[in-house]
């Protein structure tokens, strides 16, 4: 992959809107009442894992990356309330917050299990799904470690360096560009109490509450895309393939040399990908 030479935070106008009581925080790009594109980030992550995708499209798309609830710049819900439920729910009052009647999104990882259970739910409010390595169930043994890291308090740094310093993708695998995982890592992290700290609620992992969504898909009518890394341990060839037959009408492409962080180890096989559908796809 070549050097960095374009991030999309360096052109987005940074916004917030307060939904159900939680202030959500996005990025977003280019011009009002064009189709729009909502990105929506992995667990512990946040909107900037889409900087070298977004610019693509923003000569095009009307363009919003959002941090969710607990991640990012976005407040953390308090009791905790971190269900699939919630999330859509907050995506729901956001697109409504933003006079949106229909969106196409694109969610990755825990994104892309919010995006398709929120296209099964609302389908009049989606215009176009794309499902980037994510599985519609998180496997038991899996939601428990999830549930035990969450369990541990932010560990503090002294510095905004030595935080950034500290980041580590999970799973490990990547090819992502050592660049881009620096501007990840710097993005990621916040000065709290005299130190910093990564940017995401502990609970959106102590507390997290997938639904089943296998149950759900075939209720979901937008165009649809599933995109795994060729590399990809979350998402194996026979679940991707299992999960496009159960979606009507969705097609599956493999984004070469990316594990699961595929937006970051290969941005521009997934921008070719996504540009070949969207282009298909009528959005408005």
């Amino acid at each position: 992959m070549p050097l960095i030479t374009r991030l999309g935070c360096e052109t987005a106008r940074k916004r917030s809107v307060v939904v159900g009581g939680l202030r959500l925080s996005f990025l977003e790009w280019g011009i009002a009442g064009h189709p729009v594109l909502c990105f929506l980030h992995g667990g512990s992550a946040h909107a900037h894992w889409f900087d070298l995708v977004t610019p693509a499209f923003t000569d095009r798309f009307h363009v919003i990356a959002l941090d969710q609830r607990g991640h990012g710049e976005s407040q953390w819900a308090k009791p905790p309330a971190y269900a699939t439920e919630n999330f859509a729910a907050d995506l729901l009052g956001f697109i409504d917050a933003l006079g949106l009647a229909r969106v196409a999104m694109i969610g990755h990882s825990m994104g892309g299990h919010n995006a398709m259970s929120f296209a099964a739910w609302h389908p009049d409010r989606v215009s176009a799904l794309v499902i980037v390595d994510s599985r519609p169930t998180i496997p038991t043994d899996r939601l428990d470690r999830l549930r035990r890291r969450g369990e541990r308090t932010l560990r503090p740094y002294p510095t905004r360096e030595a935080a950034a310093q500290s980041f580590r993708l999970l799973p490990r695998e990547t090819n992502a560009d050592p660049a881009l995982l620096a501007h990840l890592g710097t993005a990621g992290v916040v000065e709290r109490d005299g130190a910093w700290v990564y940017r995401f609620d502990p609970a959106s992992n102590a507390e997290r509450h997938p639904v089943d969504a296998w149950t759900l898909l075939d209720r979901i009518t937008a165009p649809t895309l599933i995109a795994r890394g060729e590399l990809s341990p979350v998402l194996p060839r026979t679940m991707a393939d299992k999960l496009r037959g159960a979606i009507r009408g969705a097609s599956l492409v493999e984004i070469p040399a990316s594990y699961h962080h595929l937006v970051l180890d290969n941005p521009g096989g997934f921008v070719q990908e996504l540009d070949a559908f969207l282009a298909a796809s009528p959005l408005m």
